[in-house]
Order: C-alpha cells, then structure tokens, then sequence
C-alpha cells in the first residue's frame, strides 16, 4: 500500500512500521485502548499517504517516522511515551524528528483558547494538534481521561479554531452534543435494523449528523 502512494522505499519501511509495533506491544504497557493490528496499520499507512501527497519531496523515512507518531502518541500513557520514542530513535536512526507547519491553526486555536479564558500553554496546543492530526486518519476517535483533564476544553478549541479559519480552507466545524445516558435503548441512539422487513431505522445520532 505504501507504493500506492508514491513511496519508493516501501518494502524497507513497511518493515520498520510492522518492527514498532511489535516491539511498541512488547514493551509497552497493557492498556484496552492501545491497537497494534492490522487497523493501526491501515491508519499510519493513510496518514503517510496524505504526508507525502502534502510534501512529495520530504524524506520517506521522515513521512514515516511522523505518521507513526502522529498516530501513536495521543494514545499512549505519559510513562509509556519515552520507551515508544526510545523504538522508534532505534528504528530510525539518525532521521530528524520532521517539523510540523499547520500554518495559521496553531494561531487560530491560541485565540479561540484565550477567548475562552484557557492558556494556550504549549501542553495544551499539543493536545489540540494531536487531536487534529487524528481525526485527518480516524473516522472515530474517543478521548479518555480524568475529570477535569482538559476533554471537554480541548475539542471545542480545535472547533472554534478550525470554525475561525472556514473561509482560509478549513472546515467549518458544526458541534453536536448528545447524552447517551438519557437514551434507554442503544437502538434509538445509532438506528435499528428490522429483521422482518430488512430495513433500517436510523438513530438520534443519525437525524443529527445529517
């Protein structure tokens, strides 16, 4: 699949990406969020695709090297992240860790952060970022973590951010809430499917999205 997307190298990369991740399982701490399968592949895979068909003369190596982290990091756990990097500084041998330009985002979401009386400190901006950078590979993601830990804060900054930036290119986000816990039946939440007459009724969630 690599060379679908214009790698020349992509025999000796595939090794690499299925190298960190048997070792990322290995080392890593035992966590239900964590994926080392095949859909983690398919993920870095179309993040480097979209890295290269942005920037088709960068380093191959680099392309991967930030795909793998782009999709990696935001999941794993603060004590697990030096061994992650520690694998792939292994892997990668001196590759340069690749610099990110998101252009006027990163300006973008500091305003919309102060505008809602939060510091746009650069843990925080990172968090945002890698939110950003996984949606660009995910069609579903879910953000896990503590009361208070910055959830909530995070995603609706990349939405006013990205929202700000509509007319530059971006998309203008439109933000949906909903409380599963007032809904009863899973079925009224995402849709139900009727045996007797195949056919499919579509959930809260579907009406809303639409």
């Amino acid at each position: 699949m690599l060379y679908s997307f214009g790698f020349t190298k992509g025999r000796d990369l595939a090794k690499k990406m299925v190298a960190t991740f048997k070792l990322s399982s290995e080392q890593l701490s035992s966590q239900d969020h964590y994926d080392y399968g095949m859909r983690a592949v398919r993920s870095v895979i179309n993040a480097a695709g979209l890295l290269k068909g942005a920037d088709p003369n960068m380093d191959e190596e680099q392309l991967l090297l930030r795909a793998l982290r782009d999709v990696n990091v935001p999941k794993f756990l603060k004590d697990d992240l030096p061994l992650f990097e520690n694998i792939i500084q292994d892997l990668f041998p001196g590759v340069e860790k690749p610099k990110i330009d998101y252009g006027k985002l990163i300006d973008a979401v500091s305003t919309t952060a102060k505008k809602s009386r939060l510091q746009p400190c650069k843990p925080f901006l990172e968090k945002v970022m890698q939110l950003y950078d996984t949606i660009q590979v995910r069609h579903g993601l879910m953000l896990v973590g503590p009361t208070g830990g910055g959830k909530t804060s995070v995603y609706r900054t990349l939405c006013g951010g990205m929202t700000s930036l509509a007319k530059e290119g971006q998309f203008k986000v439109h933000l949906h809430v909903l409380n599963p816990k007032s809904i009863k039946i899973p079925s009224q939440l995402y849709g139900d499917y009727n045996e007797a007459t195949h056919e499919w009724s579509d959930g809260i969630l579907a009406y809303t999205v639409r």
